[in-house]
């Protein structure tokens, strides 16, 4: 065997070494047609290179190689499962966020290079994480009757344990997302979750209302974390050209929690009283919380302190003068209450941008509209000429949920094949790389899917309405519009939020915690007005509103976009000082468009079997 060495000037050769047994902490190994010895030191494994006139002993931590007594543990970081073998692991000792040395699947300098096994099971725990705080709401609407009874309360007293959920929900993520960009998504996570369990726990053991309200507020912000974080762990974790269907998969779990909370609540209700469907939430977070602390690792960007410029001394400065520490303690106590109370409000201010502006109101539009609908299907079902069951009326939210599913898992596909449509079309590449790679824009996103689906739910919610009080013969007519309704508002969902991860690449949970106050707090509002509205004008007038309305505004939206969306991305990336890579539009022609498409179909391809 040969060890790489380099003699005094420097120059690579190699030196004979007799073949022996390896010593205890070395391990022979061979990687292609490199072969070696694995030396382990506590901290990393150090490998020789045998490869002669290429080899070099590269120690990240000389003074750690282990002398012959002392123990060892062979290590090394290209054994893992979970990552591809140029992505360095991060060591226990040093991983970021709460218990960071227990996760299973490793920390690693550049998330973006994770296998794609692994980024498929990061994002399916953080979608199941995030179907908890929706489950709250639904899973309780059964059992409210049996609530009201047994602590005394009148119906609208007991209708606010459900709206001040969906309030806790669309406020709280804004502190979520500002302490996540500093303090790491890891450790939002487990705090969040952590109270969740709680406060579920509180709640189910509540003697009177006003304690279960307070209790269920703060569950419902809790649960909140991760309708902010969870987008910007996507973000972390997937490249532009794929974010669309991993985002499609993450919004899964907000959408199935109102798939099966109904029923859930209804049996657990029927059977046990109304403080079980409190217990299943504390034990579906205590689930949650544990897939998280061991397969959920931090992903967050790991920024590098900037050096303070070193300041040369104020000769003309007392040398006695100093700030007393009441005056530190003062500053100290006014800077802590600005970052906890001040700083995560102002993520507000991003709504003075149009991109942000126009693409959450879109989305709070549909979002707004789809809390009409729930709120309509308990109503129109459980009266004349119905009459269900709170079971059966479970049953009726299959319709719009299976729709969501269906865009879910077409739709991200779809929204990433029309990014790549048009960043070919506008000759959008990056000539420093070769092949050359597409550039792609946020706006990109805004294709004939969003027209599709500006139409499609609010025209599907106005069939809906003129159908449903037809009667068991016309059944099958508003469950088909209900369907079709959740595939369009899932298709606006989906591409919104991928877009606001991508306006603020940097402030990626800033901008989806806007988006969640915004739509959260529009969708309290009309879950109080609707039963309201319904009494007072009837089901299908108020579905021709509410659908007209979304119709025109929704439309209107997505031509502003269409129309002016570039030049305001570009004021927003000065605005906010993002590193955003200059777009050359080169004039090509259509053969080598081809051959740079074909060129990248190969490498996407190739860099799908690496990271597999």
């Amino acid at each position: 065997m040969a060890v790489g060495s380099s003699d005094e000037n420097g120059r690579s050769g190699s030196v004979a070494k007799p073949d022996r047994p390896s010593s205890p902490g070395q391990e022979e190994f061979e990687v292609g047609s490199h072969t070696g010895t694995s030396i382990s030191t506590d901290e990393e494994a150090v490998i020789v290179d045998d490869v002669p006139g290429q080899g070099g002993i590269s120690l990240s931590h000389r003074e750690n190689v282990l002398s012959p007594t002392q123990p060892t543990q062979t290590r090394s970081r290209r054994s893992s499962s979970f990552v591809r073998p140029n992505n360095p692991i991060v060591p226990r000792s040093q991983r970021r966020g709460l218990f960071g040395r227990f996760t299973i699947i490793p920390e690693v300098e550049t998330p973006l290079e994770y296998k794609r096994g692994t980024k498929w099971t990061i994002t399916a725990v953080v979608a199941l994480a995030a179907a908890g705080a929706p489950m709250g709401s639904g899973i309780f609407l059964p059992a409210l009757p049996d609530l009201a009874k047994e602590l005394n309360a009148t119906t609208t007293i007991t209708n606010l344990t459900v709206a001040m959920y969906m309030l806790a929900m669309s406020i709280f993520p804004l502190w979520w997302s500002s302490f996540s960009e500093t303090l790491g998504r890891r450790t939002i996570y487990i705090i969040s979750f952590t109270m969740f369990v709680v406060f579920s726990a509180l709640s189910a053991i509540s003697v009177n209302i006003s304690m279960l309200i307070v209790m269920r507020i703060l569950g419902g912000g809790a649960s909140a974390s991760v309708q902010a974080v969870g987008a910007g762990t996507i973000a972390d974790i997937w490249e532009p050209a794929e974010r669309g269907r991993a985002m499609g998969l993450f919004y899964l779990g907000p959408l199935i929690g109102p798939l099966i909370s109904p029923l859930t609540g209804g049996s657990l209700s029927g059977a046990f009283g109304w403080r079980s469907t409190m217990w299943f939430l504390t034990i579906y977070g205590g689930v949650m919380l544990l897939m998280i602390f061991f397969c959920l690792p931090e992903t967050l960007a790991n920024k590098k302190p900037a050096t303070a410029p070193i300041s040369s001394p104020d000769p003309t400065a007392n040398p006695l003068t100093r700030v007393t520490t009441t005056a530190k303690s003062i500053k100290s106590a006014a800077s802590t209450i600005k970052r906890f109370l001040w700083d995560p409000l102002t993520v507000l201010a991003y709504l003075r941008y149009p991109p942000v502006l126009i693409s959450v109101y879109s989305a709070s539009v549909a979002f707004g509209s789809l809390f009409v609908l729930n709120i309509s299907i308990q109503s129109t079902y459980s009266t004349p000429p119905y009459n269900f069951t709170s079971t059966i009326i479970g049953c009726m939210y299959l319709a719009p949920s299976l729709g969501y599913i269906t865009a879910s898992t077409v739709g991200g596909r779809w929204l990433d094949h029309i990014m790549k449509r048009e960043a070919l079309r506008a000759g959008r590449f990056d000539d420093s790389v070769s092949p050359p790679k597409l550039i792609y824009l946020p706006e990109d996103r805004m294709g004939e899917n969003m027209w599709l689906a500006a139409s499609l739910y609010p025209l599907s919610l106005i069939v809906y309405g003129f159908t449903a009080s037809q009667g068991l013969k016309y059944i099958a007519a508003p469950a088909i519009a209900t369907f079709l309704f959740g595939v369009g508002s899932m298709l606006v969902f989906g591409a919104v939020t991928t877009m606001l991860t991508e306006f603020m690449p940097q402030r990626s949970s800033s901008g989806v915690a806007v988006n969640n106050f915004v739509r959260n707090f529009v969708s309290c509002v009309g879950a109080i007005l609707a039963q309201p509205l319904i009494d007072a004008m009837g089901n299908r007038w108020l579905c021709l509103m509410v659908g007209l309305f979304a119709w025109i505004t929704g439309n209107g939206a997505i031509f502003l976009l269409k129309r002016r969306g570039e030049k305001w991305r570009r004021e927003m990336d000065e605005a906010l000082g993002n590193n955003v890579k200059v777009v050359h539009h080169g004039q090509r022609s259509n053969e080598e468009l081809g051959q740079m498409d074909g060129d990248i179909r190969l490498e996407e391809m190739c860099d799908k079997e690496d990271k597999q």
